[in-house]
């Protein structure tokens, strides 16, 4: 008699299985990517960190279930968080790597073990830059991404007081360094690489760059970001399309993840289990974003949409078991 296979059976597997050989073969297929020259139309290219919460569930289940509150500070639910690394500025965005936490632990903490294990595994000559939020501007973070030898963009917010106050009195009565059109939207910049750094920073100087993008439909944007970038490399343009790279680890990444590939979904509450879960997932995005973005889009054809490559491969596999059946 034939034993079925439970569901069990998975949630003990994916328990034992070790983590970082999944992890390497991901390193790996981006390394070979690059090496096929998939990202030759593109000078710098990026990387992204972030951290978001997945698999909401009603009982503590595990060790990284963190408790969400309500207003009146009672616990409603429970949420696993990880901080996220994808490979963005390069017409292509490649999440490839996790790194959760739990409650004792931090998403900056967590990030910072995440760029070094990945640059560990990709390489200290795969990206150029790392581009984060305005929560990642703190000298130790800076000095974490510069010894591994990259370039730092991040959001300028109120957490650096000083800094924020002279790049808003410099600018304020300027005109823009540059202007120029991206995407239909008028962009005006502000930009100057001789900004003095706060006291435990050890660069020389800091660039800071304005913008404000004038949107089709009226609404205006404007942000601050800082970087170690000089201007005779980086240009006030091309610094503001690898800033605006920040958003595809939001879109691309945790928006795409949860809500078409089932990040959200917890199968087993373990640490282990859950980290092989999400790489799974992030294996499988890398697989058919490269397939579908750079296989596929040889020739005079047009792209296909994940959708329509969904319901083409879903229209194929129905003939295939027609053909089979009437054999």
């Amino acid at each position: 008699m034939g034993c079925e296979f439970g569901d069990d059976t998975l949630a003990y597997f994916t328990e034992r299985l070790t983590v970082s050989p999944l992890r390497e073969t991901m390193a790996r297929v981006l390394r070979r990517v690059k090496r096929n020259k998939a990202f030759d139309g593109c000078r710098f290219i990026g990387l992204a960190l972030d951290g978001t919460g997945a698999g909401r569930c009603h009982a503590e289940k595990c060790p990284l279930c963190h408790p969400v509150y309500d207003a009146k500070h009672e616990i409603k639910s429970y949420v696993h968080h990880f901080s996220l690394i994808s490979v963005v500025g390069v017409n292509l965005s490649l999440p490839f790597d996790v790194e959760p936490y739990d409650r004792q632990d931090s998403e900056y903490a967590a990030s910072q073990r995440l760029i070094q294990r990945a640059i560990s595994n990709l390489g200290s000559r795969f990206a150029d830059y790392v581009v984060v939020d305005g929560a990642y501007a703190t000298a130790p973070f800076l000095h974490t991404v510069g010894d591994l030898g990259l370039s730092v963009i991040a959001r300028l917010k109120g957490n650096l007081p000083e800094l924020m106050a002279s790049a808003e009195k410099r600018f304020k009565n300027k005109p823009p360094s540059t202007t120029f059109i991206n995407r239909n939207d008028f962009v005006e910049v502000w930009d100057a690489d001789d900004f003095d750094p706060w006291t435990s920073l050890r660069w020389k100087t800091v660039r800071v760059m304005k913008y404000r993008q004038h949107k089709s439909n009226g609404t205006i944007i404007e942000a601050y970001w800082l970087t170690d970038f000089p201007q005779s490399k980086v240009a006030s343009q091309s610094l503001y399309r690898m800033a605006k790279c920040r958003w595809e680890i939001e879109n691309q990444g945790f928006n795409d993840g949860k809500n078409r590939y089932g990040m959200e979904h917890i199968t087993h509450h373990h640490e282990n289990s859950l980290i092989i879960q999400w790489l799974l997932t992030l294996l499988a995005i890398l697989i058919e974003r490269l397939y579908r973005s750079r296989y596929l889009k040889r020739g005079c054809h047009t792209a296909m949409a994940p959708i329509e490559f969904l319901r083409l491969l879903r229209l194929n596999l129905t003939t295939a078991v027609k053909i089979i059946n009437t054999s």
